[in-house]
């Protein structure tokens, strides 16, 4: 049987950077971390990483020395990224600082986050080179993540903003404080019977922060309905990989 190729999902971006979110496919893990598990830190062999974010790097055509990611605590901390010391994104091992967004205004220093569930939501500048990735899942989309994100790159009328698969409605049931949590932060609307939606509620912060309506791309898939395409803590459990997505300045 062929192995599947990589497969990367490009969103339509309107100023000076390029973006991707990757997918499961096409990496060298294994077993629950099949095949394209992009973090180290979940208990995957750590060669088997280093062999996927090589991959992704050289078909994004970027760096690997300049990619940096942040220790991801489900908080809201945006700041500007860092330049790694030592072994930087290849090395699975290496201990970022915390950050669950990133800025960018480095061409060719990508930002990236993960996520299995959480969503992972691309933001750029449409005229300058300035960028941020966004780690948003439902504490960080409640405590105010994506605002701060949009603050940070100057405000919301000149940005574009992305996306990425995470898990829908149709599979996230949640308590009814975390319901009553999101209907007074993002309204009635992003409530679906006992479950929340966070791709709806992400756009709903980016709108009512000012980014135009028409500036923001939803991918629109749920981690835990396509097993082939994504992983989902929610769905598989606890040893379980991560897709990723990253942004990078171009000029």
């Amino acid at each position: 049987m062929s192995t599947p190729a990589l497969e990367l999902v490009r969103p339509p971006v309107d100023g000076p950077c390029a973006a991707a979110f990757t997918t499961r496919t096409g990496g060298s893990s294994g077993g629950r971390y099949a095949a394209l598990n992009l973090a180290g830190t979940v208990g995957d062999a750590p060669g088997a990483v280093r062999a996927n974010r090589a991959l992704v790097c050289a078909r994004l055509d970027i760096d690997a020395a300049q990619v940096r990611v942040g220790t991801q605590v489900h908080g809201t901390l945006v700041r500007p990224a860092r330049a790694a010391v030592g072994g930087g994104f290849l090395d699975p091992a290496h201990r970022w600082p915390v950050g669950d967004g990133l800025i960018s205004d480095d061409p060719g220093a990508a930002v990236g986050v993960f996520g299995a569930d959480c969503l992972p939501v691309l933001l750029w500048h449409r005229k300058r080179p300035l960028v941020a990735a966004v780690h948003a899942g439902w504490r960080g989309l409640v405590d105010g993540i994506l605002e701060a994100a949009v603050d940070a790159l100057g405000g919301g009328a000149g940005l574009g903003a992305a996306i990425g698969a995470g898990v829908g409605p149709c599979c996230y049931p949640v308590s009814a404080e975390v319901r009553d949590r999101f209907a007074a932060r993002f309204g009635r609307g992003v409530v679906r019977g006992r479950a929340v939606d966070l791709a709806d509620a992400a756009r709903t912060a980016l709108t009512h922060r000012g980014v135009p309506r028409s500036a923001v791309w939803v991918l629109g898939s749920c981690t835990s309905c396509d097993p082939d395409r994504w992983f989902s803590f929610r769905r598989d459990g606890a040893p379980t990989g991560r897709q990723a997505g990253f942004i990078w300045p171009t000029r």
